[in-house]
């Protein structure tokens, strides 16, 4: 008779319940014949506390001598209480392990941590302390000071071209779009005369 020791979910919708028991492998789909119940697990219970997995050790041993193996949820509990050994998880795999290039990025950042510490370490030679530049003063021109009366007309003459500016932007701001170059040429033959010439 090929024994196994096993869960068997009783409880509510969401609220499971297990009983530990032994069980005939080849019966055991639909019939319900237990053999044994060994102990209980409670998962809704947390997992420091002493009924989350309740069992007899003495008559799972009983049965593991006659032959009865356990499932591998019940081997777990057996191992965590001391009962068996713990089954090593083979690695068969390596997606559990970073690819190449990450373990190029994370060589890069380690040597760039490496080389700020080594700046930081080193001693920071003091700067010499300067004096701000001073300005030398400006030089002054060789040509004849310009007079009053010429600087009087230049004024005049750009307040001119000013004004003549503003009432073309007026005319340009109307409804109908002046598109006639004549009339800006005249503006720029105005501003043109209204300066001196020297």
């Amino acid at each position: 008779m090929a024994v196994v020791i096993r869960l068997q979910r009783h409880g509510a919708k969401k609220k499971p319940y297990y009983r530990i028991i032994a069980i005939n492998s080849r019966e055991a789909v639909g019939s319900g014949n237990v053999l044994e119940v060994l102990g209980k697990y409670d998962p809704m219970q947390p997992k420091d506390s002493d009924k989350r997995v309740i069992f007899d050790a003495d008559k799972i041993k009983s049965w593991m001598a006659k032959g009865a193996k356990p499932s591998d949820r019940v081997y777990r509990f057996l191992a965590n209480a001391g009962i068996v050994v713990k089954r090593e998880i083979p690695n068969q795999t390596k997606k559990n392990q970073p690819s190449e290039a990450t373990l190029a990025k994370l060589k890069a950042r380690e040597e760039k941590l490496i080389k700020a510490k080594e700046a930081a370490a080193a001693p920071i030679p003091e700067a010499s302390v300067e004096e701000p530049a001073v300005e030398a003063p400006a030089k002054k021109s060789t040509q004849d000071p310009v007079t009053a009366s010429e600087a009087s007309t230049e004024t005049s003459a750009i307040e001119t071209a000013t004004e003549a500016q503003a009432e073309t932007s007026d005319k340009a701001d109307s409804d109908v779009p002046s598109d006639n170059p004549a009339t800006e040429a005249t503006v720029e033959t105005s501003v043109e005369e209204s300066k001196p010439v020297e």
